[in-house]
């Protein structure tokens, strides 16, 4: 009698070569928290001892991090190792079975809140010492917004 031979379970990236979602969301939040510092990928690389192509590729998830070096990296960004693992929105439970379809993971950019421009936008503004100068920026860039959402055009 033949016995049926289960599928493998596929470690590394998904099928069609892309990075896989645990990988990606470890690579956010990577980069979430070096954003949250101030730290150029620069920064980061030298106090791990890395370059900065690594730390990129890290972030995109492109390659994977080995669990001492996701330790350093911890050590460097003042988190426990669980930070890089929180927030999944599948909610970091594990699935055993194979052949289940997967959601497509989410990309740093998907969350308009995580992304770089955004940081850097409510830095500055948060930079602007004056509050009334602030609040004018805000009111306007509110305005702004409503204008284009109404079709007007500037």
């Amino acid at each position: 009698m033949a016995r049926s031979q289960k599928p493998p379970v596929r470690r590394g990236r998904a099928k069609g070569g892309s990075p896989h979602r645990v990988d990606v969301h470890v690579g956010m939040r990577l980069r979430q928290r070096r954003n949250e510092l101030g730290l150029s990928q620069e920064a980061l690389a030298e106090m791990i001892g890395l370059t900065f192509q690594q730390v990129q590729k890290y972030e995109r998830g492109a390659n994977r991090i080995g669990a001492s070096r996701l330790w350093e990296v911890s050590e460097a960004l003042k988190v426990e190792v669980g930070y890089f693992f929180e927030d999944r929105e599948d909610g970091g439970g594990r699935s055993n079975s194979p052949g289940l379809a997967e959601a497509a993971a989410p990309t740093f950019n998907s969350d308009p809140l995580r992304r770089s421009d955004t940081v850097e936008l409510v830095t500055a503004y948060h930079a602007i010492a004056k509050a009334n100068l602030r609040r004018r920026i805000f009111e306007f860039a509110r305005a702004l917004a409503a204008d284009i959402n109404d079709g007007a055009t500037c």
